[in-house]
């Protein structure tokens, strides 16, 4: 078994390919990636900020101070259109961004000529600030309106926050920062640990099986003195040490960013959510992850077994993270929570437990049935995956 273990280490160090997806996809690319998505996002933010925005008003003689505010050639450049002119096709073909509908009983005097219904017509489809912008200038001359109309009714502050308010619904949370940003953060985690576990899992199953087979050394390895159930444990443990190794290296990964961003960088943000976090969880969840990553190993390892060619085991194990994102997805439920029957499903257990995890409200007793169910699980697809090996229709279909 150790003598197959070694062997096919020894292959998987000199695959760079694989050695690619273990190390630098966790350590480096994910967090380029993350890095590249915020950039480019920034700069769509920005230059939405700073966009002249092309506008026609209709009704502008009832409204004089919304046409004074819309004087900013900074932010905005009035073009005349037709008084027939049909809105939405002007928008469409980018003559202007938007048209601001003034009605004719838009008063200051809202007492007497009531609620004015002003319409902005603009496409929403996209990233704009268009609605941001002009509902910046119609907030501030309904204030004055609003001002205006309770001087003369002759309210005080207090009549005034009354009236607009009768009744105030004030939210008092009792969850603190960690807990409200590990539910935000810690039920994508699952995402980002599962699929990098899988990929780095996958590369070196697809060469184990799959790929002996279009190379011929597959028969050599079998009429070797080797019992084969000590074949398909090296091949196994091989699979299931690459899994794991890219998983420690993804949690090293997530504690050094995570540090980098903290002090390297002074996101006092980061730095307060990662001093809370105790290096207990993340060892917990490095070790729940090992099981998961031995349930992929056994699965990855039949499919490549089963398969004709390394083009056929790739295509069969496509699929495969569609499966693993649905136990993922039920996690995020409404409901589902790390107690009863649902701390016994496979993957979905684990990945309610690292959302727990990264709250601070773990329940640690949970834990027996999170690494029991997955292991029960891993031994049962190992003992299929041995089963699997010892038949010939399989490994010479």
């Amino acid at each position: 078994m150790w003598l197959v273990f070694k062997k096919e280490i020894k292959e998987l160090l000199r695959d760079r390919k694989t050695l690619f997806f273990m190390i630098a996809l966790p350590l480096l690319i994910f967090p380029l990636i993350f890095g590249i998505v915020g950039f480019v996002s920034k700069q769509a933010i920005d230059k939405a900020e700073t966009q002249v925005l092309n506008y026609a008003l209709v009704g502008g003689q009832y409204a004089p101070e919304i046409v004074k505010e819309l004087q900013q050639p900074e932010k905005f450049k009035r073009v005349e259109i037709a008084e027939n002119a049909d809105y939405s096709e002007i928008i469409r073909n980018e003559t202007v961004d938007f048209v601001l509908e003034i009605p004719a009983n838009y008063s200051s005097d809202v007492l007497a000529n009531g609620q004015a219904n002003i319409k902005l017509y603009f496409n929403d489809a996209g990233l704009n600030l268009v609605y941001t912008r002009v509902n910046e200038i119609v907030a501030s001359q309904s204030e004055v309106f609003q001002q205006s109309a309770f001087a003369t009714l002759g309210l005080n502050e207090a009549k005034q926050s009354a009236l607009i308010e009768p009744i105030v619904l004030e939210k008092v949370n009792t969850a603190d920062d960690r807990e409200n940003w590990g539910e935000k953060i810690g039920g994508m985690l699952p995402y980002l640990l599962f699929i990098i576990c899988l990929t780095g899992a996958m590369a070196p199953a697809t060469d184990i099986g799959a790929g002996e087979k279009e190379r011929g050394t597959l028969e050599t390895l079998l009429i070797s003195p080797i019992d084969r159930n000590k074949i398909v444990m090296g091949k196994f443990l091989t699979i299931a040490f690459a899994g794991t190794m890219t998983a420690l290296i993804t949690v090293a990964s997530m504690v050094i960013w995570g540090l980098v961003l903290s002090q390297g960088m002074a996101i006092k943000f980061v730095a307060d959510f990662m001093a809370q976090i105790a290096m207990l969880d993340f060892l917990l969840i490095f070790l729940m992850l090992v099981p998961v990553v031995a349930i992929f190993a056994a699965v990855l390892l039949s499919i490549s077994i089963y398969a004709k060619s390394f083009k056929e085991a790739q295509s069969y194990m496509g699929p495969m993270t569609i499966l693993v994102i649905v136990p993922i997805m039920l996690a995020l439920l409404p409901g589902v929570e790390l107690k009863g029957a649902w701390a016994w499903v496979p993957i979905t257990n684990v990945s309610l437990a690292m959302k727990e995890l990264v709250k601070g409200t773990m329940d640690y007793y949970q834990l027996f049935a999170i690494f029991g169910s997955t292991v029960i699980i891993a031994g049962a697809l190992f003992a299929f995956c041995v089963y699997w090996f010892n038949q010939e229709k399989v490994l010479f279909r």
